[in-house]
């Protein structure tokens, strides 16, 4: 990460950034936090570094390991798929109503069509934090076509949980392509104007998205169980210069 110059809002910058780190798994999941290390990747000091943490910590997204150590917290496969059905009423709610506005939001119809070209226009080489962002910015279309900004509000808390989870699945050709293939069924549902058809391929669509995560996520944890004890062991021996 680039060095990050001082600021009067230096710790919301520093959050910020360790957020989008932890998102796009720049730091993964179960990665140790060296504080000493971030702070001078960053060009900081320690004290916005650990108040950031902090932050991230109340939000779910660091873990505590004993004596003010921290990791990237695990991601929770049972946790993602309930995220995502909270999300599928809020999707489902959101299509519906955007569907009803379609035809006299010119502007929002644009932004929908190109959000939707935009990952249209990505491929199997595309760098996995642009496909997610892809994915991010085609809902935030529709949540701004709504009209109703509390939708958004609601679902923004939860986004970094689901960007993690979605490296889980994005990642496989298939899943991408067909999630791609359910994008364009809402966008043109919305843009027809029928919101009953718009908001059931929505709240699907969120539905299937986190069953599929939860299976993935699952699946993956089982993987790396071999190791998991001695992934335990370093957790809970944090070293001087972390805390």
């Amino acid at each position: 990460m680039t060095p990050l110059a001082l600021a009067p809002n230096l710790i919301e910058r520093v959050y910020e950034r360790l957020l989008e780190a932890i998102a796009d798994h720049t730091l993964p999941p179960g990665q140790r936090i060296r504080q000493h290390e971030l702070a001078a990747s960053l060009g900081v000091s320690r004290q916005p570094v650990s108040h950031a943490l902090h932050l991230l910590h109340r939000q779910g997204l660091v873990s505590e390991t004993g004596r003010k150590g921290f990791i990237v917290a695990l991601l929770e496969p049972a946790r993602i798929r309930q995220l995502y059905e909270i999300r599928a009423a809020l999707d489902g709610l959101a299509c519906a109503l955007a569907a009803r506005r379609a035809q006299g939001d010119a502007a929002g119809r644009a932004a929908l069509t190109e959000a939707l070209a935009a990952g249209g226009a990505l491929d199997g080489q595309s760098p996995l934090p642009l496909l997610i962002a892809r994915d991010v910015g085609f809902h935030q279309a529709l949540y701004r076509l709504s009209g109703n900004p509390a939708i958004e509000e609601m679902v923004a808390p939860h986004w970094p949980h689901m960007r993690r989870s979605m490296a889980a699945v994005l990642s496989a050709p298939d899943y991408r392509a067909s999630a791609w293939a359910e994008h364009e069924t809402i966008a043109r549902l919305v843009l027809a104007g029928d919101a009953g058809g718009a908001e059931a391929a929505a709240r699907d669509h969120a539905l299937t998205a986190g069953r599929t995560t939860e299976e993935r996520l699952a699946a993956s944890r089982q993987a790396a169980l071999p190791g998991k004890r001695q992934d335990k062991a370093e957790e809970t021996q944090p070293k001087e210069d972390d805390r």
